[in-house]
């Protein structure tokens, strides 16, 4: 497709991607040495969204292989809003009055679900940036107790949404929930900062996952339908406690549902690791722990809800 710009027709390329970047990294290299700008989506991305096809059709990586790539701007987006500005702003990136010769990589993913409207005041800034507030827990943050801050990326955000029901509704725990529009760009931030930090100790700065959560209470839990190195990029300018979960190792095919339980990356596994991260640090009994695993029946696949099998390999 083409962009009118002043007098000039602009090409805007758009890529289709099946399987992420683990077949076509030669080809990404290559457009990364010619300077390419345009846009690559990502297809059928994550290790449960495409179930029954096998890992090698199930990408977990897709996000650890296009860091290595200084070119690649890559996004994880969850809903169609952030979406929008996303593409908006790489247009302006690519295309606008101070070209980058940059590219860029979205996934998308292999599983139906609702689209939520743009909520008002939404924060632009964050989703750019890589994080953004998407739902605060239910007392705004105004009650005692134990809390937790749940990141997220992708159809992550949804398992999220619903642990943070969980954790309210069966544990008495307020937890608030960020969509992670991006970890590649979240860690490129913090590797900026420190190399300013390094050379400039004078006027230290503070990297964006770290300004985000600093002052806000609880163990940070995050997860994508990615191996957990691709959240664990952000480890290092997470204040306080922080701990994983991802999708490694050997799948299966079954129902998405059964998947994400095999992987423990579920709402019910969200809720549980945030509760075995409360009672580390004393503030939830850790004798309830099995109570909760047992409650979920989080060692067995088969009690998952199948979830959403629209769209199914």
């Amino acid at each position: 497709s083409y962009s009118t710009h002043g007098e000039h027709m602009i090409p805007i390329y758009i890529f289709y991607s099946m399987f992420g970047f683990q077949r076509t990294g030669d080809a990404f290299w290559a457009a990364m040495d010619q300077m390419t700008r345009g846009f690559v989506i990502g297809a059928t991305a994550g290790r449960t969204t495409l179930n029954g096809e096998g890992l090698q059709h199930e990408d977990g990586h897709s996000h650890l292989l296009a860091a290595t790539n200084p070119a690649v701007v890559a996004y994880d987006p969850a809903f169609g809003y952030e979406v929008g500005h996303i593409v908006k702003d790489g247009l302006r990136r690519m295309y606008g009055e101070d070209p980058e010769n940059v590219y860029y990589y979205l996934t998308m993913y292999n599983e139906p679900y609702p689209q939520p409207m743009q909520p008002e005041g939404v924060d632009v800034d964050g989703i750019l940036r890589g994080m953004h507030l998407v739902s605060a827990a239910a007392d705004g943050g105004s009650a005692d107790g134990p809390r937790a801050q749940i990141l997220a990326s992708g159809v992550a955000v949804n398992w999220a949404l619903k642990a943070q029901e969980l954790l309210r509704d069966d544990w008495g725990v307020q937890a608030d929930v960020w969509s992670v529009t991006s970890w590649n760009e979240l860690r490129r931030d913090g590797l900026a900062v420190d190399r300013h930090n390094l050379l400039h100790p004078e006027s230290e700065r503070t990297a964006y996952v770290t300004q985000r959560l600093e002052g806000r209470p609880g163990p940070v839990v995050a997860v994508s339908d990615y191996m957990r190195a691709v959240q664990d990029q952000i480890r290092e300018w997470v204040p306080g406690d922080f701990v994983s979960l991802g999708t490694d190792g050997w799948g299966m095919s079954d129902t998405r549902g059964a998947l994400r339980r095999h992987f423990l990356v579920d709402a019910e596994s969200i809720a549980v690791q945030t509760l075995a991260r409360l009672a580390k640090s004393g503030q939830f009994d850790a004798g309830r722990l099995r109570e909760a695993i047992d409650r979920y029946r989080l060692e067995d696949p088969s009690a998952a809800d199948a979830g959403n099998t629209e769209g199914s390999g």
